[in-house]
């Protein structure tokens, strides 16, 4: 029997099998892999009202519904429309308007529209701007083909970056001035380039001033930076895409933060130093005029704060951050943009920092004084979400309840008074009102599907805004295994928390292959409490296998200690604490310990290929997407964070490389990845597959040439994708008798 027909036959019983346990049950299984990925959206269900932007001072929300826009007011619950999109044209023509996202003016009188967007990186894209007055039901095109756009504070004129430019459009003269004019291939004015973008978080490179009277914005010089180029090998000509991309050590873009008045137009640049460092964020004060920039050395261990005057560019040293490992400026996993506040109406501002130990909030005057700390445990603050100068407090998520958990507290500035608004245990996402009375609350649990609820600040529930019904009742009538959360020690002493889904009508007396499914990154996390969603994992429990996920080393959310052990180290305890997740469920008399595999994308592909060759043994087979397979290969700023520079780390970065360890591999391993992604280059995998077959060892491998680095590049390449992936798992790890 060949390969080909093995794989299809042991998938086909397996799905025979599992359909006739299921259909015992009373529950209506997955009738194909295609239906079970997907399912997604069944699992997840709605997230609540889309697109919020609370208006009028926070006493109303608006929302998108279909093409229309709605207000809600937690007052009195009454909704109203406010934007009838159903007759709109796009202006001079008779084609339906139609937008991806819109911005009220602070006015409300204005709504800017976001339409045609084409991306460009991960954050960034290209779209047209279009300006509806509610007055008059009047639509503009005021910014074609521009990166980003924003409306002025004051609601009398937009503001937008276009082709490496800046610019304003005033609606009392309707008309368009351009405010900078020095752009030229990679050197931009208000944008970043991709490692800015990517790495610091950020896709708008400039900021409004709070009294609409200044723009602040990164230049931005990538010319020195050196080129990557790919090519997706279509067609009979060799295309290339290419652009400015910093490995290790390379010749980093370079910034400086300028400063326009929009009255004269004048420009001042801020005296501030770069050196070989990063300027990752600016912030304008509660001082009119006044910028606050950070500056990073290029290790990333030592943050300067500096206080600037926009009209002289005059900087001056205010507080500073050193780390023997590295400084935090936001956390891209949470989608935490900032961790540090200048609420207005005040001249202080507040900063979370892990420099006891765990991340708590410190509050500090405007000469860098420390006032107090305002938070302080053995837990972690994750998101600061409203600074209320008026009643003196501070509303935001911890992990205090649990790290598995994200909670909201409200605490008086001077770190009394701290009190628990949410209630209900699991993962809690929050979108709060400007003026501090109302939140939606976003949450979920291994048991419960996404739940949004509109409550005040008191903890009452003013309005449930989604209860998913139709996804507890999927769930109720399909094959579902839910997540269950439990933890184990490692030898060496640490306890690490896993999650585990379990086989369709799971029978303890009998033991089942694991598919281990990580990430393992600095700051990320991969188990919460939570609701499942993933329907590949659901398919894998359905033909049969138990799915983990696994808070290794490094994850967010444990404190420093646990989260930055990984420092010039990456690898190392992320994949000792996976083989000894896979040793303690071996021991479980449910589990094949001689049949595991692990897979992983991105980070995750680099930690599943760098776990099954520095512990070969443990995992009988490898599924790995997109990986990095040396950091020396990756962009500066992100490894320069974790791994320190070359040349001194040169031995650190050898022995965290996959392909130091090539000889070792001793099991199946399967890697994707794509000839077209601009963030893990292919090299990586063509580098693998040389020191593999180098050593004589035979590995897998499938390109996707256009896929980016998400590898598939369609709905149908995605299922392939799958596809691939489940049948090597029957193949390789459910007793084949060819292996």
């Amino acid at each position: 029997m060949s390969n080909r027909k093995l794989s299809g036959w042991l998938l086909g019983a397996a799905v025979l099998l599992t359909h006739l346990a299921t259909a015992q049950s009373g529950r209506q299984p997955y009738a194909s892999l295609q239906q079970a990925i997907f399912s997604g959206g069944q699992l997840n269900g709605s997230s609540g009202p889309r697109s919020v932007n609370w208006i009028e001072g926070g006493t109303k929300f608006s929302f998108i519904d279909g093409q229309n826009i709605k207000t809600l007011s937690p007052k009195d619950q009454k909704e109203e429309v406010v934007f009838d999109g159903s007759q709109l044209k796009f202006p001079g023509t008779d084609k339906a308007f139609t937008y991806g996202s819109f911005q009220w003016s602070k006015d409300s009188k204005n709504i800017l529209f976001q339409s045609n967007f084409r991306p460009v990186y991960r954050r960034s894209g290209i779209s047209d701007y279009y300006v509806y007055a509610v007055a008059d039901k009047s639509l503009k095109l005021v910014a074609k083909d521009a990166q980003t756009a924003e409306l002025a504070p004051d609601g009398s004129k937009v503001g937008y970056e276009r082709g490496g430019n800046l610019f304003v459009f005033n609606f009392a003269t309707q008309k368009e001035t351009q405010l900078t004019d020095d752009a030229k291939a990679a050197f931009y004015n208000g944008r970043f380039g991709w490692a800015y973008e990517e790495e610091f978080g950020l896709a708008q490179a400039w900021d409004w001033s709070p009294d609409s009277k200044f723009i602040a914005f990164w230049q931005s010089d990538e010319r020195e930076v050196p080129i990557y180029k790919l090519t997706d090998y279509k067609g009979f000509d060799e295309k290339f895409d290419s652009l400015p991309y910093p490995r290790v050590g390379d010749k980093n873009p370079t910034v400086r933060i300028g400063v326009i008045e929009i009255a004269n137009k004048a420009k001042q640049w801020m005296k501030v130093d770069l050196g070989d460092g990063y300027i990752p964020r600016i912030y304008w004060t509660s001082q009119e005029g006044q910028l606050a920039l950070m500056h990073l050395n290029r290790k990333q261990n030592h943050l300067r704060l500096f206080m600037a005057n926009a009209r002289t560019g005059d900087a001056q040293q205010i507080m500073e951050e050193k780390s023997t490992t590295w400084v935090d400026v936001f956390d891209f996993f949470a989608g935490i943009n900032h961790l540090i506040y200048f609420p207005a109406g005040v001249r202080e501002f507040y900063w979370v920092s892990d420099r006891d130990g765990f991340a708590h909030l410190y509050r500090y005057d405007y000469t860098g004084k420390l006032l107090n700390a305002v938070t302080s445990g053995k837990w972690e603050v994750s998101y600061v979400h409203h600074i209320d100068p008026k009643t003196k407090k501070v509303y935001f998520t911890s992990t205090e309840a649990s790290p598995l958990e994200r909670q909201l507290f409200v605490i008086d500035v001077d770190g009394k008074n701290k009190r628990r608004l949410t209630t209900v245990p699991g993962k809690h996402a929050v979108n709060f009102s400007p003026n501090g009375q109302y939140f939606i609350d976003r949450y979920s649990n291994i048991s419960t599907p996404t739940q949004v609820e509109l409550r005040d600040t008191k903890g009452q529930l003013i309005k449930a805004l989604e209860t998913n019904k139709k996804v507890s009742d999927y769930v109720a009538s399909h094959g579902y295994s839910p997540k269950e959360l439990t933890h184990f020690t490692t030898t060496d002493g640490q306890q690490i928390d896993i999650s585990i889904i379990k086989p369709i009508d799971f029978d303890p007396n009998k033991k089942y292959p694991v598919v281990m499914d990580i990430y393992g990154g600095p700051g990320a996390q991969s188990v919460y409490n939570e609701f499942a969603t993933t329907g590949w994992h659901q398919w894998l429990a359905q033909t049969g296998y138990i799915v983990v996920g696994v808070n290794n080393r490094g994850s967010g959310g444990y404190g420093r200690d646990f989260e930055k052990v990984v420092y010039e180290k990456l690898g190392k305890y992320e994949s000792l604490d996976f083989a000894e997740a896979a040793a303690y469920l071996a021991k479980q008399p449910w589990v094949d310990g001689n049949r595991m595999a692990i897979r992983g994308h991105s980070y995750g592909g680099y930690m599943s290929s760098y776990t099954m060759l520095t512990h070969p043994g443990v995992f009988k087979v490898s599924l790995v997407g997109a990986p990095v397979t040396d950091w020396r290969l990756y962009d500066s700023i992100y490894t320069e964070r974790y791994m320190g520079l070359i040349p001194e780390n040169e031995a650190q970065y050898k022995a965290s490389a996959v392909t130091s360890y090539a000889k070792n591999l001793a099991g199946k391993m399967f890697i994707a990845h794509s000839t077209m992604d601009e963030n893990v280059h292919v090299r990586n995998t063509f580098q693998l597959m040389n020191a593999l077959e180098d050593a004589g060892k035979d590995a897998d491998l499938r390109i996707y040439p256009p896929g980016a680095h998400g590898v598939a590049y369609s709905s149908g390449t995605q299922l392939l994708l799958y596809q691939q992936y489940t049948t090597y798992l029957e193949t390789n790890l459910k007793g084949s008798p060819l292996n």
